[in-house]
């Protein structure tokens, strides 16, 4: 790729259009999961959903890392910062999650010490210049940004950084795939596959879905060409009769993954017994958690940790969204109570997020559906 344009050429945007209304059969309706929300912020930003014919569908999957963060963890996470001596600190889209007793931002109104920071690097050098401190940084995200939180710790034990930690909510997204596979609530042909994870995992890890479950995945790019050239892909693959893996990514994606970054995981983490998914609830084996042999940079380990599970509140349906099960407009709450502003749910906190995404772009698609159809 030279020059993003490439990937947001109008005319041939419409010429893969005409390829995948061909490859419809007539009176067949299909519905693709996109799995990553970076996939769903281009598809409503770029109103790729106008590209597709009305037989096709797609609905959000369980990849935005914010958004499967249970309440009770944020609960846990602000009980830690309110230890003495304590910075927390946390990614920028974490702030603003509401937890049972409020988000990261009212409990650093309240006087917690609470810092945003762009990596955990960052937060290894607040523990550098604050010796006299205790660091903890919430690490949150997919495959995709356990590498570098693995990486972090292995720098704070070669500095023999003591004041540092981590608490742990690095998820895998394998075990949420096949949690959504074995629900009866949601039928898929298809899945567009998380580019940003599998980088980092690379396409192999997907077969089984394709072997034992008998549907199709193409490992999506993130520019509105690449989301249509890959439902092109399972379009032409259940024409053909073919149920693959397939990686349209192959720019960025390798097909073993980055050896080095899994090496750096396998080395500082290992996979939990279970976790509790928001709107998912507890998936095995679906969560990473630090070693015995770095449990001197595990904040589990270092703080006493309520853990406490919190209900979603009744009025939020995050846990449909998230599923696939609901649109985000289709939620009681949305655009009304809950906003951007005044967010009641993950999903319209997180730039990824579902409900924020189609807040922010997708309600203008609604709008013209709603008007097309009083004329």
């Amino acid at each position: 790729m030279r020059f993003v344009d490439e990937y947001r050429d109008a005319d041939k945007a419409q010429a893969l259009a005409t390829q995948i209304a061909a490859l419809c059969e007539p009176g067949r309706q299909y519905k693709f999961m996109e799995v990553c929300g970076g996939h769903t912020h281009t598809i409503y930003k770029h109103g790729i959903e106008d590209y597709l014919p009305e037989s096709v569908s797609l609905v959000h999957g369980p990849g935005c890392p914010v958004c499967v963060i249970p309440m009770g963890r944020v609960d846990d996470a602000i009980a830690i910062a309110n230890e003495p001596g304590v910075i927390m600190t946390a990614f920028g889209d974490m702030m603003r999650v509401p937890g049972g007793n409020g988000s990261f931002l009212d409990a650093k109104a309240a006087g917690a010490d609470i810092r945003m920071v762009y990596s955990p690097l960052d937060a290894l050098k607040i523990a550098r210049t604050n010796p006299d401190r205790r660091v903890v940084f919430m690490a949150i995200g997919f495959e995709t940004t356990s590498p570098s939180t693995a990486m972090t710790v292995l720098r704070a034990a070669a500095e023999g950084i003591d004041n540092f930690s981590v608490f742990c909510n690095h998820v895998t997204i394998l075990p949420a795939i096949k949690a959504i596979l074995d629900s009866p609530d949601l039928r898929l042909d298809g899945f567009l596959g998380p580019g940003h994870v599998s980088t980092v995992i690379g396409c192999r890890p997907y077969e089984f879905i394709a072997r034992d479950y008998g549907k199709p995945l193409v490992c999506a790019g993130f520019e509105p060409l690449d989301l249509l050239q890959s439902v092109y892909l399972l379009l032409q693959q259940l024409a053909e009769g073919r149920c693959e893996v397939e990686n349209q990514y192959t720019r960025v994606v390798p097909w073993d993954g980055n050896l080095r970054a899994l090496e750096a995981i396998g080395q500082v983490m290992e996979l939990r017994p279970y976790f509790e998914w928001r709107g998912l609830g507890f998936i095995s084996h679906s969560a990473l958690r630090m070693r015995e042999e770095y449990a001197a940079y595990d904040a589990e380990r270092l703080f006493d940790v309520p853990g406490v599970r919190v209900a979603d509140p009744k009025a939020c349906q995050c846990g449909e969204v998230l599923k696939g099960v609901l649109k985000p407009w289709e939620c009681k709450v949305f655009g009304t109570a809950c906003t951007p502003e005044t967010p009641i749910g993950t999903c319209m906190v997180s730039s990824e997020g579902a409900c924020a995404a189609y807040y922010n772009f997708g309600r203008f698609t609604r709008q013209r559906l709603v008007e097309a159809t009083r004329v």
